[in-house]
């Protein structure tokens, strides 16, 4: 088995920014404002889960969102132009599709992130829906694919196991690694644990190496 760590994906790949016009995701700036408008719509959506107001708040609040989509939509721009999932320093790089993670390590030997679930990630009985830990590991295993070096590669398949119930509103820790890589295989482990160490979940995976021009 081989690894190319440490290698520039461009060596690897020539075609590594031509894959069916696969965007490049180059860092955003886009001001103080995008993090602010970030963490109100975690929070709104926290509570547009768990708010059980009476008919005439609803429809204050409907108008608000209204509002919201109005001013918005006239800058709806094309993936990779617009700041969302672009802004590391922000939790989940600024994408409100990702639960709010922190890179705390990014190395070829493993990547470590933070996480926190709430309330919007519920799925019963105050536990973490099952249905968020793949999309948690499926990112992972992405960030991993990049810290090794490896080039644009797609999920082939994802397992979780669910050791423990994933609780909501407590700092967690997810950890990611490439296990083995040959040619376009890569073969990649994570695991989510708690403050205790616990292992709540566990994943493995194959991600695949794109071909030139495959999206």
């Amino acid at each position: 088995m081989s690894s190319d760590f440490g290698l520039d994906p461009r060596r690897v790949d020539p075609e590594y920014d031509r894959h069916g016009g696969f965007p490049v995701f180059e860092a955003a700036d886009p001001g103080p404002g995008f993090g602010r408008f970030l963490t109100a719509m975690r929070r709104a959506q926290d509570l547009a889960v768990s708010a059980d107001p009476d008919p005439d708040t609803w429809n204050d609040a409907a108008d608000r969102v209204e509002e919201l989509v109005a001013l918005l939509e006239p800058f709806q721009a094309a993936e990779g132009v617009g700041p969302s999932n672009r802004v590391p320093s922000l939790p989940g790089a600024g994408s409100l599709l990702m639960p709010p993670w922190t890179v705390t390590k990014f190395e070829a030997d493993g990547v470590e992130l933070q996480v926190t679930f709430s309330r919007y990630h519920v799925g019963g009985n105050s536990a973490v829906h099952g249905g968020v830990l793949p999309l948690l590991f499926d990112s992972m295993f992405g960030m991993v694919i990049h810290a090794t070096g490896r080039p644009i590669s797609r999920t082939a398949f994802l397992h979780v196991d669910y050791r423990r119930v994933t609780p909501i509103d407590t700092v967690l820790t997810a950890r990611g690694w490439l296990r083995e890589a040959e040619d376009r295989k890569a073969w990649v482990n994570a695991e989510l644990l708690d403050a205790d160490g616990n292992v709540l979940a566990e994943s493995n995976g194959l991600m695949i190496r794109l071909l030139p021009g495959q999206p």
